[in-house]
């Protein structure tokens, strides 16, 4: 019994939650300390609550799942109410989550009446046969299962909205549409994400998205790819990334963190570093991940100006960052 006791105990002292708002060229010089604020309070909040859930004995998916719902919720972000719009004027979702002790997943792209994408992620990893559900699809298994169904026009934010039609006269004058530009349009953007680790050794990850402004033909991103933006294993670590999906998914940057830890015997900082300092970089990707092991060790790794990141330790400090 004392060793169970002082099992448990041990385990409390290392509940960690680590979360990010997006990454890119986000400059001091460009924010206000109003919108700073506003930044820093945001993600104090998802921590607070997610953490909280950590300390009163709550499963890290529950952890994650609360912080990124906070996030979403946020027009400051680019994913749920702040999503950015599609070339036809709509708002497109798509979310992933994932836990380390089963590696179960779950994952939906393209979805326009889902408040809180991450919930139907979560559905599918929990209530269906399926790993990934797109659509129309998604939206129906959604509405089943009785998650919060909204109108598309919740979506709706007046900064975004406007921010499509700039880009699109851009595009008529011939300013832009190549992939250096998409990384331009996007510089500010903020998919969510969360890593969480709990009191029984438990590691979760999970990432929301509204995608890239001006999208087209069904475009999908990293973030609904297991391995590329969301993936978690109790051997290694739980990553959540952001940035420009195209390349996360080609280097399949979630997954390789944690197979250097599994293969290589690396620290998820050292695996973290050599996949968004080397291998994302030299492919010409921007942007970062988040990481945490099952020793409560984390990592917020970009190669972007800067990330909108925090982190809550097991001593209930929480720390964010937004610069480098």
């Amino acid at each position: 019994m004392l060793c169970l006791i002082q099992w448990g105990y041990t385990q409390k002292n290392k509940i960690t939650l680590v979360i990010h708002g997006g990454a890119g060229t986000i400059l001091k010089k460009y924010m206000t300390p109003q919108q700073e604020k506003a930044y820093h309070n945001k993600l104090e909040e998802a921590l607070k609550k997610g953490h909280n859930i950590l300390k009163k004995g709550g499963t890290s998916l529950d952890a994650v799942v609360t912080a990124i719902k906070i996030l979403e919720n946020s027009p400051l972000f680019n994913a749920g109410k702040g999503a950015v719009f599609t070339n036809q004027g709509t708002n497109e979702l798509d979310a992933s989550i994932m836990e380390g002790k089963t590696l179960n997943a779950g994952a939906v792209s393209s979805v326009t009446i889902v408040k809180n994408p991450i919930t139907a992620a979560l559905a599918v990893m929990k209530k269906s046969p399926h790993v990934m559900l797109t659509g129309k699809g998604a939206e129906t298994f959604a509405t089943q299962q009785r998650l919060e169904i909204v109108k598309p026009k919740y979506f709706y934010t007046k900064r975004r909205y406007e921010q499509l039609k700039r880009v699109q006269k851009n595009a008529v004058k011939g300013k832009s549409g190549s992939a250096e530009d998409l990384i331009d349009l996007n510089k500010k953007l903020g998919t969510v994400g969360a890593v969480a680790l709990d009191q029984y050794g438990n590691i979760a990850a999970g990432t929301s998205t509204g995608g890239m402004t001006n999208k087209k033909w069904g475009r999908v991103g990293d973030t609904p790819i297991i391995g590329a933006a969301t993936y978690a294993n109790n051997r290694t670590c739980g990553v959540s990334a952001t940035g420009h999906g195209e390349f996360f998914m080609r280097v399949v940057v979630a997954h390789n963190i944690s197979a250097l830890m599994e293969y290589k015997g690396w620290s998820v900082q050292k695996a973290a570093k050599e996949v968004v300092m080397k291998k994302l970089k030299k492919m010409g990707g921007s942007g970062g991940i988040i990481a945490l092991d099952q020793d409560g060790n984390y990592t917020m790794t970009f190669n972007s100006a800067g990330m909108y990141r925090g982190v809550a330790t097991p001593d209930g400090k929480i720390k964010t960052y937004i610069y480098r």
